[in-house]
């Protein structure tokens, strides 16, 4: 089944979830990437600089790897196409205005939003807000 493109029934319809655990961005060389897969990131993304792996808190920390910031992933459980447009940038604003940041990952079947895991509350109920205010036709 293909992902939704339309805007407003993706607003309409998304719910967002908030995943178990915080989560930290970290850098390894791409040499390295071997040594650290047993780590089971949960994303990773190869740059210039390095491997960057999104790993859990406290496989991170058994590693020895950095631990800050914390992160908190919310999960958009809608379909949406990687060719939808406009969805990232309602979320992003929705939170931008709320002064959350936010690290996206568009997934093949979701968007999964990693937010500071001090403000994942309020970034949840921004995110209902938003799809409140755009209801299904």
């Amino acid at each position: 089944m293909p992902g939704i493109t339309d805007l407003k029934l993706l607003l309409a319809g998304m719910k967002p979830n908030l995943a178990e655990g915080e989560f930290v961005y970290c850098s390894v060389p791409a040499s390295a990437l071997a040594d650290h897969i047993h780590l089971e990131p949960i994303g990773l993304f190869r740059e210039r600089e390095g491997v960057t792996l999104i790993l859990p808190l406290e496989a991170a920390r058994q590693a020895g790897l950095p631990t800050a910031p914390a992160m908190r992933m919310i999960t958009l459980d809608i379909h949406s196409s990687l060719e939808a447009v406009g969805l990232t940038a309602a979320f992003a604003t929705a939170l931008g205005h709320e002064g959350i940041s936010a690290n996206v990952v568009a997934a093949y079947y979701h968007d999964h939003i990693f937010v500071p895991a001090v403000d994942a509350g309020r970034a949840v109920a921004a995110l209902q807000a938003l799809s409140q205010a755009h209801p299904r036709l």
